[in-house]
C-alpha cells in the first residue's frame, strides 16, 4: 500500500469495500479491528482458529490419516467404521486423507490426542535400530 495515503483514508476505502461485498456487520468490524492494530497479516490465522472453535463446538473430532497409496471408498467406509468406535457420544469424525509414499505401507493415524504409526517405514526403522543394538 502506499505509504503516502493517511492510515484512516485506507481504512475508510477498505470498509467501504467490504460493505459493497454484503459482508456482516461483524466481519467488518473484525477485519476493521485487526488493520487498525497492524494486524491484518493475520487474518488467514484468525480463520483457521475459528475454524477449529467451531468444529470443537459442533462435536468434529478431526482425524488425519496418511498412507502410501490413497485408498479407495471400500477401505475409506471401513475406515471410518473402525474410527468412529473411538469417539465418544455426541461427536463426529471429520476425515482427512494423505498419501505419502515414504511410508511404503499401513498407515498413520492421529485422532484427536492420539497418534498412531502403524506404517511399514516405522517397523523397518525399528528393527534396523533393534539390530544394530544388538
Amino acid at each position: 500500500m502506499n505509504p503516502h495515503v493517511k492510515r484512516n483514508v485506507k481504512l475508510k476505502t477498505f470498509v467501504d469495500a467490504l460493505a459493497k461485498a454484503n459482508l456482516s456487520p461483524i466481519i467488518i468490524n473484525l477485519i476493521t479491528v485487526l488493520s487498525e492494530n497492524g494486524r491484518l497479516t493475520l487474518t488467514p490465522d484468525v480463520i483457521t482458529a475459528f475454524s477449529k472453535m467451531m468444529s470443537a463446538h459442533r462435536g468434529e473430532v478431526t482425524c488425519s490419516v496418511t498412507t502410501a497409496h490413497p485408498l479407495d471408498s471400500a477401505n475409506l467406509a471401513e475406515l471410518k467404521v473402525a474410527l468412529n468406535g473411538f469417539l465418544e457420544k455426541g461427536q463426529t469424525i471429520k476425515l482427512e486423507t494423505k498419501s505419502d509414499p515414504s511410508i511404503l505401507g499401513g498407515m498413520i493415524v492421529s485422532i484427536g490426542d492420539k497418534y498412531v504409526d502403524m506404517s511399514t517405514k516405522t517397523k523397518v526403522q525399528r528393527l534396523t535400530k533393534l539390530i544394530r543394538e544388538t
